[in-house]
């Protein structure tokens, strides 16, 4: 059985391994003191919120989700990482997960929700093309 809620203090292992993967698939390695930041931060539920999403009990996807205040709308809320862990791909985790933040941000009055992926996320985009829109904007960087 599938469930999504918030995360628990018990979860912090099993976060960390999946925000882990999340990180390696786009390349990044991440130092201790980025993961234990995240972890206090979602614990607080108040600038940065995080829910998990379990099969049978066990924490198989995360989703980490923010709202920001819009210029020509209400606030948005920006979904900032989603992953599900390889064994638990193809069961509905990450769709359930984006169904949660989204009625999550309606709850809030927010205006939308939205997200970003390389274009090269294949796989994932097969999903987001069918859950929501691409607008076809470009996304620009710069490093600080």
């Amino acid at each position: 059985m599938l469930t999504i809620g918030r995360l628990d203090g018990t979860d912090r292992g099993a976060w960390q391994e999946l925000f882990a993967g999340y990180n390696e698939f786009y390349g990044r390695t991440m130092p201790d003191e980025f993961f234990a930041r995240a972890w206090e931060r979602f614990g607080r539920d108040e600038e940065v919120h995080a829910l998990g999403a379990r099969l049978d009990g066990q924490l198989v996807g995360i989703a980490h989700f923010l709202t920001h205040a819009s210029t020509t709308a209400p606030d948005a809320c920006y979904l900032q990482d989603l992953f599900t862990a390889p064994e638990a791909r193809g069961q509905g985790v990450a769709r359930a997960l984006i169904e949660a933040v989204t009625a999550w941000a309606r709850e809030r009055e927010c205006g939308r929700m939205y997200w970003s992926t390389h274009e090269s996320n294949t796989t994932a985009r097969r999903l987001y093309d069918q859950v929501a829109e691409n607008r076809g904007f470009i996304l620009y960087v710069i490093p600080l």
